[in-house]
C-alpha cells in the first residue's frame, strides 16, 4: 500500500456495534425485509464505488474479528471497525463529503465512517 500513501491519502474506517440501536432494528426486521435491504443496501454501495471510483486509492473491504497483540501476548477482542477503504483527495473535508448519505449507515445499520489522513512516515523516504 505504501504507493498509495502519502500527502492527499484518507483511511475511511466505518464503524458500528452490534450492539446499537441501528443494529437491534436490523435484527428485528423479519427476514425477507432484510434481505430486500441487503440487496438495496450492496446496490447503493456498488453504486458509490462507481461514483467515486477516481478516489478510492484502495477498496479496502469488511473486517472480520479482531485478535489483538501486546507485551502480554495475543488475545481476541472486540470493537466497532467494521471496514476500511483508502480515498484520495484534495483535503479531509474532501474526503470526508465523499461518504456523506454512505450506504454503509443511509441503507445499513453502520453508524459512521471516520476520516483520517495517512501520514508520511517520519524520517521515511
Amino acid at each position: 500500500m505504501s504507493s498509495n500513501t502519502g500527502t492527499n491519502s484518507f483511511l475511511a474506517v466505518f464503524l458500528g456495534s452490534k450492539t446499537s440501536p441501528q443494529m437491534t432494528a436490523w435484527n428485528a426486521l423479519p427476514e425477507a425485509e432484510r434481505q430486500a435491504k441487503m440487496q438495496q443496501g450492496m446496490a447503493a454501495w456498488h453504486g458509490w464505488v462507481e461514483k467515486h471510483k477516481s478516489a478510492i486509492a484502495e477498496m479496502g473491504g469488511p473486517l472480520g474479528k479482531t485478535l489483538k497483540v501486546d507485551a502480554k501476548g495475543i488475545h481476541e477482542v472486540t470493537n466497532v471497525l467494521t471496514g476500511f477503504t483508502v480515498i484520495r483527495a484534495a483535503s479531509a473535508e474532501a474526503a470526508a463529503k465523499l461518504f456523506e448519505n454512505h450506504p454503509h449507515f443511509a441503507v445499513f445499520p453502520g453508524e459512521s465512517v471516520e476520516i483520517m489522513p495517512v501520514l508520511p512516515i517520519p524520517g521515511g523516504s
